[in-house]
């Protein structure tokens, strides 16, 4: 897995500086079948992810690769879960705020994560066995340490604590589920401040301390949470679907998401 997790690491990288090299330019965007945004540097990043995975012969599921059929799917041991660049519309409106996503799944659970920032050179990654998850960051030229897994690198969620509770979502606009649970919230514990971010820094925030709960009461697909939840998972938070009240689960026949909480 540490062999698998380190491909997944360069990968992330290298399509991260494939982004950077795009991101300046005035950027031509298309629409996807979805609606949703497409760009060259989504393109250029699952080019070279794909490159890089096609030698662990485990079959990918990338956002922008053509989809195969459940029958197909649903007999894979392992696959990969891959989102080139989560948060195009970050990337456009220039931000900073966007991500190269990476993860293992193994029997509709992640098992291994990576997510790359390559505006700020974040690099956050954990094999979840491990029990830990670490953030690096990568030198002017992104180039990587001698030494990864260093101690000093690895993140923790928040002590639990008397203060305001942080809730990730958005300053601007929240759907009215979201405002039910920030009013439960409030109303069991009292004060609640919003912590805003893009694309799934969301769940980098919780897990590394930043903030302490993580609803998502929106539609999201699997590649957009895999790397995350790994993440999440490995510092021992959980990220429940709202419709079970269990784990997410991946490489489902429908490859949108529940609904979901990711908390202590």
């Amino acid at each position: 897995m540490k062999n698998y997790l380190k491909i997944a690491i360069r990968s992330a990288v290298e399509a991260g500086i494939a982004i950077l090299e795009i991101y300046e330019d005035e950027v031509n965007v298309t629409l996807k079948d979805d609606r949703s945004p497409l760009t060259a540097a989504d393109l250029a990043s699952n080019q070279v992810i794909n490159a890089y995975l096609k030698e662990t012969d485990i079959p990918v599921i990338s956002e922008e690769n053509r989809q195969l059929p459940y029958e197909e799917r649903k007999a894979w041991k392992r696959c990969w879960m891959v989102d080139p660049l989560d948060g195009t519309k970050e990337f456009i409106k220039k931000n900073g705020e966007f991500t190269v996503n990476i993860a293992i799944i193994e029997a509709q659970r992640p098992i291994l994560g990576v997510i790359y920032v390559p505006v700020t050179r974040e690099l956050y990654y954990t094999d979840v066995a491990d029990g830990k998850a670490y953030k690096t960051v990568l030198n002017a030229d992104h180039a990587l340490p001698e030494v990864l897994f260093d101690e000093a690198d690895a993140i923790s969620p928040a002590a639990s604590g008397n203060g305001a509770i942080r809730v990730v979502g958005s300053r601007s606009h929240m759907n009215e589920d979201t405002l039910k649970y920030i009013d439960s919230i409030k109303q069991g514990s009292g004060e609640v401040e919003i912590v805003s971010k893009g694309s799934s820094l969301k769940f980098c925030l919780v897990a590394e301390g930043l903030a302490d709960v993580y609803p998502r009461f929106a539609p999201t697909m699997e590649w957009d949470t895999a790397a995350g939840h790994a993440i999440c998972k490995a510092v021992g938070l959980k990220v429940t679907s709202q419709a079970t009240q269990q784990e997410l689960k991946y490489n489902k026949e429908d490859l949108l998401n529940p609904y979901f909480l990711v908390e202590k």
